[in-house]
């Protein structure tokens, strides 16, 4: 099954981590918001520093196939094995968006772009920086698109 939207991985993650991961960020959300605007500016800048599952994945299975080159060439050609499943299961990521070690990195809490992106849209319009966008139900001008852009 090839998937077709960017709900793919959670669309492959059990209901139960699926659940504990937005109440994660939903309490990361509460804390910034009870604890105020510098608490807000503290979480952003920590979510722009956040990776992704999608960065996970990329950067451990690069590594795990260099890893299993080095020793196809220096102890055992069996190890030339390794890079070839670990293509595999990152070509199957992409395009189911599952492999053997997304239910561990979702077990341990790594989200998805979208779901870093939710906490941070929500911060964002704590902190004020959607009120003046599409005000007063007029036409929106092009410098509203802008304004939204800038926002977001």
């Amino acid at each position: 099954m090839i998937a077709t939207n960017i709900n793919r991985v959670r669309a492959n993650t059990p209901d139960a981590l699926n659940e504990a991961i937005r109440e994660q960020t939903r309490a990361n959300v509460a804390r910034a918001a009870a604890l105020g605007p510098r608490a807000i500016e503290v979480r952003l800048k920590e979510l722009d520093r956040e990776w992704d599952i999608e960065r996970c994945i990329e950067t451990v299975a690069p590594s795990l196939s260099l890893f299993g080159l080095l020793l196809g060439a220096t102890v055992n050609r069996k190890w030339f094995l390794l890079p070839a499943v670990v293509q595999a299961f990152l070509l199957q990521h992409g395009i189911q968006g599952w492999c053997p070690p997304v239910p561990a990195l979702r077990a341990l809490g790594i989200r998805t772009q979208q779901e870093i992106d939710e906490e941070r849209y929500a911060l964002k319009a704590l902190r004020g920086d959607f009120r003046t966008i599409g005000h007063d139900g007029a036409r929106l001008a092009a410098s509203d698109g802008d304004a939204a852009l800038r926002a977001a």
